[in-house]
């Protein structure tokens, strides 16, 4: 009976969906082909509804057999529709669906997405951002970055304008995990905090989890921020050059082979940027420093895609990120990243089924050198991954699939007291499934993580959770948590504001045996997070959205700032904590996250306020991180201006309570009397030592920033147009400290008020 029942279990679905077909397709852009995601697509008068994914597609499945009007529309874009008939003698091949723009836009269409969009996802702690969202920022001499569009999430924190890194939700640098179309990038930002290493005008799709994320990802215990680049422009050549006080840039793409009939379509694009602010600042910002800002990056990408004419298609990506820093002759430091992939969408005959790969390799290397010590640090490594989406019916999809990833460390540490050197090598393996299923108000959403740390020897079962209530269809209720773990260890003094250099190291095992008497019995780093949420919709272009959330942090691994004893026999009575290189701590942060979005044709305002405490405790103290931002308030505001729209006014506002930091009590000469003669003590000057107080027991100025943009654009013919850019960062001339020099005793600031001019030809 039991095998009767397992038998009928299968094959119900299969006889009851026996009178149906799958309806499924891709909608693009009319001009270029460029796939057009969060497109609404529906089945005219049927009550049936979806969005497109990244690629672009949609699909209805379990469709009975009739005769169907497919409806897409997406702002700024004509509507179009499409006559369908299914049959048993019928059967529906993958449609094809191109969209015009417009010169006008219609505020329904982007809300009937949305409401799809809030009905059957969560969307717990994620922020989902296109090319429209970056034009809503103040530009850097007409150029907007990715950089600059993250420091305005909810929960994110930014330590500054030079150096800058980000914080999210209590986590550090190292716990973030950022994507490029599924390679890994191990330094997503230059050393002038303005700039990121991502063209804006390749991105097509950023998605930003601050906690809670699917089970699809792993290996960090924060969040995830995922970056997929677009397709170049099948249809024609194209391209865009500017220059501004910051940089310059060409990108270029078009078809690179036209295929002899309709079945193969192709595309490339390239994009080089490269920085001259080293030498433009000593005539544009020569009050700031008269050798100019020592900062240099270069940053080239391309990409080459074959279509199929069923929507499959295959892509091959490379890269070369440089970046240079030299602070007045006393240190150098320069990093490379460069990497090479491929990725795939398979669109498998009939089956309510889309498969997704990618296979990368990618190489990071730093170096940083002054009178007093060398830094080198080195990783490279590989990742594969097989992705599957199964469409079960309108309202349940499957999502599963494999990972590999394997890298190599190294970190060499050069200084007058001391060498360390430590080389690993790593090899991961995971098995994801992610369930989504949502039915009249309730969204649910399980998925469970399988992840062995080959290296380490050890298993990770990680559950995760997503839940969505629909109260009505302007209120929604959400909560979301899982358990998360990494291997991957930075070289980075939590308690250092002002550190360029991030060296990586895994799988070490030079830790303490114990935490607070408890013994160690896993060498990773783990966390788990716990997220409510409200969304609700105050006026139909108005929405406010409210987030609570607690991230534990298990076990943290970090470079030992307690250390006084060599790990050696002599020592052997001392405690672990106060001799191993890497230390053990614990830790929490808590906090709330509130975002109020407004758009409409002309006005578009973007406001977060978010607030933290971070704690960390290990075997001496319980104390704030340097990142510690109890108060941070975001304010964007875009106006489209004139009656033809070529007009653009940007701004932001940032403000942000103090960061921690560890006060100075006391200064006294040190001398080393074993090295010293006697007779000539008193002719001998010691070294510089500093008494300081209890680990950032102390708290800087608030910081608060205005930025500030115009943009002209001037159409030309054949789709052709320039933009002309003004713009000032910290247009009142804020004073925002950056850090204290205790040596020479001086305070050192952010970046004072910065005019600046682009020009951009777009063809």
């Amino acid at each position: 009976m039991s095998i009767l029942k397992f038998i009928i279990f299968f094959i119900y679905p299969l006889i009851l969906f026996s009178q149906t077909e799958t309806i499924r397709g891709f909608v693009y852009e009319e001009s270029s082909s460029e796939p057009i995601i969060f497109a609404n697509v529906s089945l005219k008068d049927k009550g049936i509804g979806s969005v497109t994914d990244d690629n672009g597609y949609f699909i209805f499945p379990n469709v009975p057999y009739g005769e169907y009007t497919i409806e897409v529309d997406f702002i700024g874009y004509e509507k179009q529709s499409l006559s369908i008939i299914i049959t048993a003698d019928k059967k529906p091949s993958v449609q094809k669906i191109y969209l015009n723009k417009v010169n006008f836009e219609l505020d329904v269409v982007d809300l009937s997405t949305k409401k799809n969009e809030n009905k059957n996802l969560v969307n717990s702690s994620v922020i989902k951002l296109t090319s429209k969202n970056l034009e809503k920022l103040p530009s850097l001499g007409g150029e907007v970055d990715l950089a600059q569009f993250l420091q305005v999430l909810p929960g994110v924190v930014f330590t500054g304008d030079q150096g800058g890194k980000l914080y999210i939700r209590g986590g550090a640098p190292i716990h973030n995990k950022v994507l490029l179309d599924g390679m890994t990038i191990y330094n997503p930002f230059h050393s002038i905090g303005f700039f990121s290493v991502f063209d804006s005008d390749l991105i097509k799709k950023t998605d930003v989890y601050t906690g809670g994320f699917p089970a699809k990802y792993g290996g960090r215990i924060s969040s995830i921020m995922s970056i997929k680049t677009r397709d170049g422009n099948k249809k024609k050549f194209s391209g865009k050059l500017s220059a501004n006080t910051f940089s310059s840039k060409v990108l270029l793409e078009g078809p690179f082979l036209r295929s002899v009939d309709s079945n193969i379509e192709t595309s490339a694009i390239l994009s080089l940027r490269s920085s001259y602010l080293d030498k433009t600042s000593k005539n544009f910002y020569s009050y700031i420093s008269e050798d100019g800002l020592p900062y240099a990056f270069t940053d080239l990408y391309g990409k080459m895609s074959i279509f199929s004419n069923n929507g499959s298609k295959f892509n091959l990506y490379g890269f070369n990120f440089l970046d240079e820093v030299e602070y007045d002759n006393l240190t150098n430091l320069g990093w490379s990243t460069y990497g090479m992939g491929s990725n795939f969408v398979l669109v498998p005959g009939s089956a309510k089924m889309l498969i997704e790969g990618e296979i990368a390799y990618s190489n990071y290397n730093i170096n940083e050198e002054s009178f007093q010590e060398k830094l080198t640090s080195q990783i490279n490594g590989f990742n594969l991954n097989l992705d599957f989406t199964y469409f079960m019916t309108k309202e349940s999809e499957i999502r599963y699939g494999l990972q590999v990833s394997g890298y190599s460390t190294s970190l060499d540490i050069i200084n007058l007291n001391n060498f360390f050197s430590q080389t690993d090598h790593s090899t991961d393996f995971a098995a994801y499934i992610d369930y989504n299923f949502s039915k009249n108000r309730f969204v649910f959403n399980p998925g469970f993580r399988f992840q062995n740390y080959t290296s380490l020897g050890e298993n990770r079962f990680e559950p995760r959770l997503s839940m969505k209530y629909n109260l009505t269809e302007k209120i929604r209720f959400k909560a979301s948590g899982g358990m998360f773990s990494q291997n991957l260890i930075s070289t980075n003094d939590d308690t250092d504001v002002v550190s360029l250099f991030t060296g990586f190291l895994s799988s070490t095992d030079n830790i303490p045996s114990s935490f607070q008497n408890e013994s160690i019995n896993s060498l990773l780093q783990t966390a788990t997070h716990y997220i409510i949420g409200l969304e609700y919709d105050i006026l139909n272009n108005l929405n406010i959205n409210i987030e609570g959330y607690f991230k534990k942090f298990n076990q943290l691994i970090g470079l030992n700032r307690n250390k006084i004893y060599e790990d050696i026999p002599e020592f052997s009575g001392q405690p672990d904590f106060l001799k191993k290189d890497f230390m053990i701590e614990k830790g929490d942060a808590k906090g709330i996250d509130i975002l109020l979005k407004y758009n409409s044709k002309k006005i578009s305002i973007w406001s977060v306020y978010s607030f933290g405490i971070v704690n960390r405790e290990d075997e001496l103290q319980i104390y704030s991180p340097h990142y510690d931002r109890t108060h941070n308030f975001n304010f964007v505001f875009s106006y489209v201006m004139g009656k033809k729209k070529l007009w653009d006014l940007n701004l932001r506002w940032n403000y942000g309570s103090g960061f921690p930091f560890t006060q100075t009590q006391a200064y006294f000469e040190n001398l080393d009397l074993s090295d010293i003669n006697l007779s000539d003590f008193i002719n001998v000057n010691g070294d510089l030592g500093i008494i300081y107080s209890d680990l950032n027991e102390g708290r800087l100025p608030d910081y608060h920033r205005l930025d500030l943009s115009l943009t002209k654009k001037i159409n030309l013919k054949n789709s052709t147009f320039m933009e002309i850019s003004l713009g000032v960062t910290n247009l009142y001339d804020r004073s925002n400290i950056f850090y204290y020099d205790r040596v020479n005793a001086v305070r050192i600031n952010q970046l004072p008020i910065m005019p600046n001019i682009g020009f951009n030809w777009n063809f």
